[in-house]
């Protein structure tokens, strides 16, 4: 591979963490004002699990963006994708039980995108990870 088409491919997926860091913190701050309108509705034990799930995708995307290695940075991610499905299913919940009326489709639809880029993150890292170590 050429240096440019290398220099090409790290900035294509620079761009592509830095959007996924931009879209969980701003998921995240979503997920919180939907912590306050469950908990000043008394709904405290989904409104925790929510946001304890919620706002981990985030912290687990900036991690990886620290990570001491690729694989850790795979892992970080993964965790990253498994807290995005965790966050999908107490929407859901949420949603069917109707605890508390609330937009959640919004909420859910932008959890499917989120876990949509970060499993193409991982596979793509994972790609690269072990085409480097074959």
């Amino acid at each position: 591979m050429s240096y440019e088409l290398y220099f090409l491919n790290q900035l294509f997926f620079m761009k592509k963490e830095s959007l996924i860091q931009i879209r969980t913190f701003n998921y995240s701050l979503a997920i919180i004002e939907l912590y306050k309108t469950l908990s000043s509705n008394r709904e405290y034990v989904l409104s925790k699990q929510i946001l304890k799930s919620g706002t981990s995708i985030g912290a687990n995307v900036e991690e990886a963006t620290a990570g001491i290695s690729k694989r850790d940075f795979v892992a970080k991610m993964s965790i990253a994708s498994k807290e995005a499905r965790e966050t999908r299913y107490w929407l859901r919940l949420l949603e069917k039980s109707q605890v508390v009326i609330y937009e959640y489709q919004i909420l859910i639809k932008e959890a499917e995108e989120i876990i949509n880029i970060l499993t193409a993150i991982v596979k793509t890292s994972q790609d690269k990870f072990n085409t480097h170590n074959s």
